[in-house]
């Protein structure tokens, strides 16, 4: 964490000082508005968080209840999403919280005596070492909780405004302020009256009964399948010996149980299978009551017991796979060209599927994280509308991996264990489906913010198109051992690392060298190009250089300018921007050759949402100019 270089601070370096319209926060919400965001669930509040990052903005985000979330309903919290938090700043916070996942147990009839259950099998959470955070398990009100305070702590300031909801939309011929909204009070004094905003862009988050969904005309379609489920968040006493441990159970003729462990040490939840429903159910199965539930699952885990002392929460659903028929409000022009998407969806405003794959959450809060850096940097003028065409593109082909994903996980978790024909698929399809299950399956196709794979060879560790698996490296300013992945921040800004190739700083013939002198100067630079007058010289384009040689044989000084930027206003030189491998208290890194990086050098070009779009040569000039002319504006 960087600090103290505008003077000596006192206060929380975690709180951004305040910015543009952060230092003006009106607590009224202004009639018109650059953003304005529905709904508080963990898509719009990460949205939220995201945007604080573009302070000049004016960036509202509303919600129909009065005050915060107390109970949610959503808990499992991939690796990938814990990476997430790290850029937000909160991961070493909600991991201490939250209950760790690491490994899952599978229970079935016990051959000798069916009417029972035996514990079958064990698997690692992460037997692929996918990533270095954990996968957790916390109520998604206190996720929330954390998310709004990353966004209040941001240089935009910006915090919900309870008690507010969307009521409707209009597209209009204002060629500034397009939609405009009507919204509506829920709470307090003014309670029932209705006012009118004008604002370029909205975002719905507002789930799966979406408001703002039904407003653009958009409609979810899929199936609900014939399986019904009850989940409940219990404190019992039991004798079923891994209750403290993600179990999936499959009994011979009660069901099968998810049972997933929570923070704290003594809350689980278990969502127990209440069977087919009938095809003229119309819903009724959501009327069982808690005690069926709880009955059902004793049955299920004979030969245990279940004494449920305490509910915190409990819900009845049907499976449904659905997805939106689009993204946003983009419709086809005369011209046969789809018209400027305004109005956005993200989560389960179009996309929902079963609760017991652990996925709902988390996708939900990379459609915020994708969408996020695009709307900011449009907003501001550092980007050209096209680029918000990329969300949808991007994303609808996410949801419906996840649904299909979702589709035969919870088929499998219904099938009663004698009716699966290979016995042990169940534990197979979790093994197999780690990578999908963890959150690293998102690979984003060749686009304008993707360049294809012709020098992978380069970096086989940093597949283009998926996100930057961090690695260890030795900072040189300080001898430190850090990850690198970890330095990037939910700012909005761009990384470029530069993995140097042999010759150390300052020795004759090196290519990493005359890259540098080309990015600070030359007038193809993505630097010089859209870099804003006045602004520091890394504000857009985070640029990081990682030495081959020891640190010990690194020396700042012969280091070149651009990796040594200076910091506003004092000017002082940041070298936090130089790496090394070594060793340090006898742990040795060398990320060269734990990510597969070419011993000839590379350029790794890492998106703001820390997907990596591109691998290149240190040579590739050209290709570095056309890549963000191709999707950033080039500035005076």
């Amino acid at each position: 964490m960087e600090f103290h270089f505008r003077g000596y601070e006192t206060g929380d370096p975690r709180i951004r000082p305040a910015e543009g319209l952060g230092l003006t926060r009106s607590p009224n919400i202004p009639e018109k508005l650059d953003a304005l965001i529905v709904g508080t669930g963990p898509a719009g509040a990460l949205l939220g968080a995201q945007l604080s990052h573009f302070p000049s903005l004016n960036v509202r985000i509303i919600e129909k209840r009065a005050s915060r979330l107390e109970v949610g309903q959503a808990d499992g919290i991939q690796a990938r999403s814990v990476e997430t938090f790290e850029a937000f700043g909160f991961a070493d916070e909600i991991i201490k919280e939250a209950y760790q996942i690491t490994e899952t147990r599978f229970w079935k009839p016990d051959p000798q005596n069916p009417t029972a259950i035996v514990r079958t099998a064990t698997t690692a959470d992460d037997g692929a070492d996918l990533s270095e955070f954990p996968h957790i398990v916390i109520n998604q009100a206190r996720l929330i909780d954390y998310l709004i305070e990353a966004g209040e702590r941001g240089p935009g300031r910006i915090a919900p405004d309870y008690g507010v909801e969307f009521v409707g939309l209009t597209r209009t011929d204002d060629p500034e302020y397009p939609v405009t909204v009507t919204l509506r009070h829920t709470a307090g004094e003014p309670a029932g009256q209705e006012f009118t905003v004008h604002a370029k862009y909205v975002v719905g988050a507002d789930g799966a009964r979406s408001s703002v969904r039904r407003a653009i005309g958009r409609t979810l379609k899929g199936d609900t399948s014939m399986h019904a489920w009850g989940v409940m968040d219990v404190l019992a006493e039991t004798d079923f010996p891994d209750a403290n441990i993600k179990c999936a159970i499959q009994s011979h003729d009660g069901g099968n149980i998810l049972l997933i462990p929570r923070e704290g040490g003594y809350l689980f939840r278990v969502y127990v299978d209440l069977g087919v429903t009938a095809a003229d159910d119309n819903g009724r199965v959501r009327e069982t009551p808690l005690d069926e539930i709880i009955r059902r699952a004793n049955m299920i885990l004979s030969p245990y017991f279940l004494d449920v002392k305490s509910v915190g929460w409990w819900s009845v659903y049907e499976v449904a796979h659905r997805l939106a028929d689009g993204f946003d409000d983009a419709s086809p022009r005369g011209d046969g060209r789809p018209e400027q998407p305004r109005v956005f969806l993200m989560g389960d405003a179009c996309h929902t599927h079963s609760a017991k794959a652990g996925q709902g959450m988390n996708v939900s809060m990379q459609d915020a994280f994708n969408l996020g850096w695009k709307l900011g940097s449009v907003l501001e003028g550092r980007a050209p509308t096209p680029l918000l065409d990329t969300y949808a593109a991007e994303r609808r082909v996410i949801a419906q991996h996840l649904i299909d994903f979702d589709r035969e996980w919870s088929g499998l978790m219904a099938t009663p264990a004698e009716d699966l024909a290979d016995p042990g698929a169940l534990e197979r399809f979790y093994v197999e489906a780690g990578e999908f299950s963890n959150g690293f399956k998102t690979e984003y196709p060749t686009s304008q913010i993707v360049l294809g794979t012709e020098h992978q060879e380069l970096a086989t560790g940093f597949p283009v198109g998926k996100r930057f698996h961090s690695a260890k490296v030795v900072r040189r300013s300080d001898s430190n051992v850090v990850h690198l992945g970890h330095l990037h921040t939910a700012d909005g800004r761009w990384r470029v690392y530069v993995f140097a190739d042999a010759p150390a700083p300052g020795e004759p013939d090196s290519e990493a060298e005359r890259l540098a002198e080309w990015l600070l100067s030359a007038p193809g630079s993505p630097i010089v190009a859209h870099t804003p007058p006045g602004a520091e010289q890394d504000a857009v384009f985070d640029v990081k250089v990682i030495y081959q040689q020891p640190f010990t044989e690194v020396e700042h000084a012969r280091v070149p300018e651009v990796f040594r930027p200076k910091r506003l206003p004092l000017g002082l030189t940041n070298n936090n921007k130089v790496f090394a491998a070594g060793t340090v208290d006898k742990q040795s890194v060398d990320i060269f050759t734990e990510r597969g990086v070419s011993r000839a050098g590379a350029v790794v070009i890492v998106r703001p949402d820390m997907y990596v779009a591109g691998v290149l040569p240190l040579t590739a000039r050209q290709e570095l100019t056309a890549y963000f002319a191709g999707h950033l504006v080039r500035l005076p």
